[in-house]
């Protein structure tokens, strides 16, 4: 095993000497999010793994990411791609070994990129010891006490503990057989069966997510995403409560008694103490799917985690009024409590945003879109919103996360098989939510190589459209019009310009109501999220623009609709 202090990351000249001088590295990062088994695959059955993460390094050093942030590759039987965790100190063979995990850490410090690993408290999987143990023991039983276990209603107890309903669909409670085979108590998870909830109440518990933690800081990891940060505590009393039917999977306005309880803020600063043990500006970063920026921001209070995901900005319509309010909740929020505020646009649970942005109609978050979903996006106008949605995210202040893919332009991909189709949630609903697989088929690098380049024998776990051939990232690599251009050229920008940890941040004013336009730093930004085109200022020398501007023959240009640009005054 590679030792720890070996594992940190290796900066030379001035990048050191900035790292060093300036605020901690998550507060002004770009992110890059790697979903394992759809990055690279290297030995050819089909599924991304950590060798093919560690062989395309070099491709998200020129991208020009300062961390990547890996989906789970922990041992797991895969029957929620990884987040049913089975042993959170090793390996699933699907993607190598650990010795595999430290090559691939090791080379991406090389390149000064930071790696966070993706963590999942809220529940195991049901092949795990601990579980496994449970089942074998009786009710009331130090081994059941690590879940929640509890008797059923009804005169036999016969009916579930309460009437909660899973992220997945279906009840949230599974009633287990004895040892002696007759029927037993139930079982919470708040997701699939094969997924019971850890009680958090209880202290082997935390001491056990205390080793976890140790183990991968011990061997050189700069943070933790952490998985359904918000719902490790449960309602002491587990009232009854079903969501409204068209709230979003993971929470909606009102109080929900598995989401956000008090109690599970302590956890977090358990894990802050933790940290702080390690050099070098560990994280920890939330996954708490919270109606509002203020909300969230109490998971990031100075002795909570680091950072959070901005949800309501992720699920913001391409609408000026509606991102203004956000961007101004979020720095107002997030600043309030001294932390950055994170920018995301896509990830492995929802709709890429080069699809979201042109719904016609309303996809709850976990719904996923396929061929018989209402307003499916026009792909020419999903793009170019996404391009200038991007444009508009990386010149905000704070920290921003991307998704796999999306410097690519990638689209949801809608014509999955059925018989493809992998996610739980399209089991659990009988066909009714299509589910996540169609932001995670396995990307393309080489547009005439077998897989489009992500395998070398033409395996993928899920179908990657044909259409993908036009963008491989060696089709877009010199095409300097390309979406991968664009984002190249992008975080170049905001790296040189330091907007990440820009303080000057103000609204300008006098553009349509339909326009965005601010001033971070040096840099003046504008979007035209509105269907006319919109004057730019005089004078002004364009940096970078999400699609080409109008001129007008004498020298003005306008910006067409749904396209941001970033300015200077030299």
């Amino acid at each position: 095993m590679t030792s720890a202090s070996a594992l940190r990351p290796t900066f030379t000249g001035s990048e050191r000497d900035a790292a060093a001088e300036g605020p901690a590295w998550y507060r002004t990062a770009a992110i890059y999010q790697i979903y394992p088994r759809s990055f690279a695959d290297a030995n050819g059955d089909g599924i991304g793994d950590l060798p093919g993460i560690t062989s395309r390094l070099d491709a998200l050093q020129q991208l020009g990411i300062d961390a990547i942030w890996l989906s789970p590759f922990m041992t797991s039987p895969q029957k929620d791609a990884g987040y049913d965790v089975a042993d959170y100190c090793d390996v699933d063979p699907l993607f190598g070994t650990l010795g595999d995990f430290d090559e691939m850490l090791a080379r991406a410090h090389e390149r000064g990129i930071r790696v966070i690993v993706d963590l999942v408290p809220n529940h195991s999987s049901d092949q795990h010891p601990w579980f496994q143990a449970a089942l074998a023991a009786a009710p009331g039983s130090p081994e059941r006490a690590r879940y929640m276990f509890r008797d059923g209603r009804g005169a036999h107890g016969e009916l579930p503990p309460n009437n909660w309903q899973s992220v997945f669909g279906g009840h949230a409670w599974t009633r287990v057989t004895e040892a002696d085979g007759t029927p037993g108590q139930w079982y919470l998870h708040l997701f699939d069966a094969s997924q019971p909830d850890f009680d958090w109440a209880n202290e082997d518990v935390r001491e056990e997510f205390r080793r976890i933690l140790r183990f991968w800081l011990d061997r050189g990891v700069d943070g933790f995403r952490v998985d359904v940060a918000h719902g490790l505590v449960k309602h002491d009393e587990l009232p009854d409560y079903m969501p409204a039917e068209d709230a979003d999977s993971m929470g909606g306005q009102e109080t929900v008694p598995y989401w956000a309880q008090e109690g599970v803020h302590e956890i977090y600063r358990d894990w802050r103490r933790l940290l702080e043990e390690y050099d070098g500006d560990r994280a920890l970063c939330a996954e708490a799917w919270l109606p509002t920026a203020a909300e969230t921001a109490l998971w990031v209070r100075p002795d909570e985690m680091h950072q959070a995901f901005n949800f309501p900005y992720l699920m913001a319509d391409w609408d000026a009024t509606q991102l203004r309010a956000v961007i101004d909740e979020s720095l107002r929020a997030f600043g309030g409590v001294g932390a950055p505020t994170t920018w995301v646009l896509s990830n492995h649970d929802v709709i890429r945003h080069a699809s979201r942005l042109a719904l016609g109609a309303d996809a709850p978050q976990g719904h996923g879109i396929g061929p018989l979903s209402a307003g499916k996006p026009d792909p020419v106008v999903g793009l170019r919103r996404a391009r200038a949605a991007t444009t508009l995210m990386l010149a905000l202040p704070g920290s921003a996360y991307l998704y796999q893919g999306e410097e690519l332009g990638l689209p949801e991909v809608i014509e999955l098989p059925d018989d493809a189709r992998q996610d739980p949630t399209w089991f659990r609903t009988q066909g009714e939510r299509y589910g996540r697989d169609g932001c995670r088929v396995p990307i393309p690098w080489e547009a005439d190589a077998p897989a489009f380049g992500f395998s070398e024998t033409g395996s993928s776990w899920l179908p990657q459209p044909a259409e993908w051939a036009g963008l491989a990232r060696d089709r877009q690599q010199d095409d300097s019009d390309s979406t991968l251009s664009l984002y190249r050229a992008l975080l170049r920008l905001r790296r040189e310009l330091a907007l990440g940890a820009s303080e000057d941040f103000a609204w300008i004013d006098g553009f349509p109501a339909s326009t965005l336009a601010f001033r971070s730093g040096a840099v003046t930004v504008v979007a035209n999220a509105g269907s006319a085109p919109v004057p730019l200022p005089e004078g002004a020398r364009v940096l970078v623009a999400s699609a080409p501007l109008e001129e007008d023959g004498s020298g003005s240009f306008a910006l067409p609709r749904d396209t941001a640009v970033w300015l200077v005054r030299d």
